[in-house]
């Protein structure tokens, strides 16, 4: 086995431990006070950057002409938005209680787009990758507007109005799900070479996302270490995680089933952006319900890779 092969094949559980180690280095060396500012907004910056740039590319290997909706599509987003606003309606009486840090983890996990690499996985298992792309970019647009109003919502601002935090937030937000997918757009009606090219090397976004999922781990990591929660809530939110993550595959699949797109259905509610759900919950949320991101990370890939061993036993 190749150097190469090998590290793609265990990306996640590499990244994961590169993530962890690279934070206790970077704490334990003596890096002045100044310098650690700079890195931490370096970070900001570059991570948000790196996810961009993932969506980009994948979008750009897309023929948007071919895209069409599908009625299983109104299904799955009314579940994700739904249970995201209810979650919300919730968190905002027990915002106050310790219980919240669960509460947020499970809101994070319900209402993460789907996957940048589902697209892959669903046409490996035999799945319509054009009608996950589809629900890619719907919930993407949904998400981006859904997040800011909750957020808003829940953790008002006494400095900012309703509005300002709106705007701010989706400031944050809709650049880094929507632009991608307009700038793809554009380029497939304006310069459609220079898109053939991006899309020519759109598998660089598969080591995008590796490096995206290093550093949001090293920032999870941090979160937990400065955080006061004990061992028990980061079981909780582990086993929270594990729950949406069961719950989503099962109820996409059941979906999928009525309209003869099993696959296809449970991949895109099932699968998800988990980069986003790290990024988001220590730029929105409790920094420490951003660990959700990371278990259901390695959940929805365990179950991928089950899935995959069933396809090639079947062949």
């Amino acid at each position: 086995m190749s150097l190469i092969k090998f590290i793609k094949d265990w990306t996640l559980p590499i990244a994961m431990i590169t993530g962890v180690v690279s934070y206790f280095i970077y704490a334990a060396l003596p890096i002045p006070a100044e310098c650690r500012f700079y890195i931490k907004e370096g970070v900001a910056f570059i991570q948000p950057a790196l996810i961009f740039t993932m969506l980009f590319l994948t979008f750009c290997k897309i023929d948007f002409m071919q895209l069409r909706p599908c009625k299983w599509h109104i299904w799955l987003l009314l579940i994700q938005c739904c249970s995201f606003l209810s979650l919300g309606i919730v968190l905002y009486f027990l915002k106050d209680y310790p219980v919240h840090i669960l509460i947020e983890s499970a809101m994070l996990c319900m209402i993460c787009p789907t996957a940048t690499a589902a697209a892959v996985v669903t046409h490996k298992l035999g799945g319509n990758a054009a009608h996950l792309t589809s629900y890619t970019i719907l919930i993407n647009l949904a998400v981006a507007i859904l997040v800011p109003l909750v957020v808003s919502l829940v953790f008002s601002n006494p400095e900012l109005t309703f509005i300002g935090s709106f705007v701010m937030i989706l400031g944050k937000v809709f650049p880094l799900l929507l632009c991608p997918v307009i700038a793809a757009v554009l380029l497939q009606i304006f310069l459609p070479q220079i898109r053939k090219k991006l899309g020519a090397i759109a598998h660089i976004s598969f080591y995008i996302w590796a490096v995206a999922l290093t550093l949001a781990i090293a920032v999870t990591v941090k979160s937990i270490v400065h955080s006061n929660m004990s061992v028990w809530y980061q079981v909780g939110i582990a086993v929270i995680s594990a729950i949406t993550c069961i719950i989503q595959f099962a109820c996409g699949k059941k979906i999928g089933k009525k309209y003869n797109d099993t696959i296809t259905a449970g991949q895109s509610l099932g699968q998800k952006n988990t980069v986003l759900v790290i990024w988001m919950g220590y730029t929105f949320f409790t920094p420490i319900s951003a660990v959700a991101g990371g278990f259901y990370s390695i959940w929805h890939n365990i179950y991928n890779s089950y899935q995959l061993y069933q396809q090639r036993k079947t062949k």
